[in-house]
């Protein structure tokens, strides 16, 4: 097998979840082993099998409730002997770990990497507003980094970061918010048929439009939904992977490029970001073309964003995600590609990316229910990240 499609050698073989909901108020380690040894049994592993954990972004001081638990710790409480282990901020994105993963197992490294993230962000922030990456409580402090050049000019998080990009694209390529609501629209209409999601209420254009606006031009629908909840995945090398319980989900092709600058305001083109490296990467590593795939779970930290993976995925022409999804039919569950079939974190709830790869592997293992896209996918695509941070697998199920 040649160099560049060694990720072949890895699949997904079990996914987990905890309970996902609004002020849990429970320890967020105890979600994350809910979530862990839902995995390992839903491969047909046990604790003694797994020699890699992988993680983003590990245990580090960070917005509350951004991140629950990092690898030692997890290693301390299931008991794990491992040969390898990845946890840290510095990644293309949250699948950046699952990514590492991949690569730990096609390399000999592990057998069966066991990667998870998990948020507690609702319970910890309590009924206060969301925490900004540069948030000071309020009080006096010293900004440095990003936060120097975006802070004093009210930039605090990525609500603004982004909201820019979007009103560029608007600027240059004609983009509506009635287009842009669309990816709200149909999150929710998914999200109803999903008896995890967060908010599964019917929600109409017009109850998009008259919701409060958070940075010009998102309002509170464009914006995901803290939560608290953790996900986990196991990547298996795929000759290990014919052991274990179910059908592996084999990674056909993983994009983590970024070849412009790593930053969120001085990237060469704000239309696109980082996404557009890593979905150009992710083509150049298979024969296989967006028209092959069937699913596309894909990152809605804000509406825009999914915009631009659709983009940078090739669903549609650059600049053209507005008029793609205009009238919601390209995108719904029997539409051209079925788009965040369990409601994306604008409704289900924000798991960070990881929910994305865990619903792809559902659809993909026909275990989606109600919601469950109606041509028995095959091929499906996950992809998180935002700005300078953007990575994405591509699956295939060899039935």
């Amino acid at each position: 097998m040649k160099a560049r499609n060694l990720e072949r050698k890895s699949a997904i073989t079990g996914v987990g979840q905890s309970a996902v909901g609004r002020r849990l108020n429970i320890d967020p380690l105890a979600l994350t082993a809910d979530a862990c040894l839902e995995a390992i049994e839903d491969a047909g592993l046990t604790r003694d099998d797994i020699d890699g954990l992988s993680t983003y972004p590990g245990n580090m001081q960070a917005p509350a409730g951004f991140t629950g638990a990092g690898v030692t710790e997890v290693q301390e409480m299931l008991r794990l002997n491992l040969n390898w282990f990845c946890g840290g901020p510095e990644l293309p994105g949250q699948l950046g770990a699952v990514i590492n993963a991949c690569a730990a197992v096609a390399t000999g490294l592990a057998r069966h990497v066991l990667c998870f993230r998990t948020v507690w962000e609702s319970t910890a922030q309590g009924g206060g507003p969301r925490a900004g990456l540069g948030a000071g409580g309020g009080g006096g402090f010293r900004a440095s980094g990003i936060m120097e050049w975006t802070l004093p000019f009210g930039a605090a998080s990525a609500a603004v970061w982004i909201a820019m990009m979007a009103r560029r694209h608007f600027h240059e390529f004609g983009t509506t918010r009635e287009q842009m609501a669309q990816i709200a629209l149909n999150s929710r209409k998914n999200a109803g048929l999903n008896p995890n999601a967060v908010y599964r209420d019917p929600m109409t254009m017009d109850d998009y439009f008259a919701a409060r606006m958070i940075s010009d031009p998102f309002c509170l629908y464009d914006c995901d939904a803290p939560v608290d909840g953790s996900t986990a995945i196991i990547v298996s090398a795929t000759d290990a992977a014919r052991d274990c319980r179910k059908t592996p989900l084999r990674v056909e092709a993983v994009g983590s490029a970024l070849r412009g600058r790593p930053s969120w305001d001085q990237f060469d083109d704000l239309t696109t970001m980082a996404l557009r490296d890593a979905g150009a990467m992710l083509w150049e590593r298979t024969d296989l073309r967006p028209s092959d795939v069937h699913v596309a779970e894909l990152y809605d930290g804000f509406s825009f964003i999914t915009m631009c993976w659709l983009e940078a995925l090739g669903f549609c022409a650059k600049g053209e995600s507005g008029r793609f999804i205009e009238d919601g039919k390209a995108i719904a569950l029997d539409g051209e590609i079925a788009l965040n079939t369990h409601g994306g974190q604008l409704s289900a709830g924000r798991l960070h990316g990881f929910g994305f790869l865990h619903e792809a592997a559902v659809q993909l293992w026909h275990e989606g229910g109600a919601r469950q896209v109606p041509v028995e996918p095959s091929v499906a695509v996950a992809a998180a990240g935002g700005g300078p941070l953007g990575g994405c697998l591509l699956l295939v199920r060899d039935d």
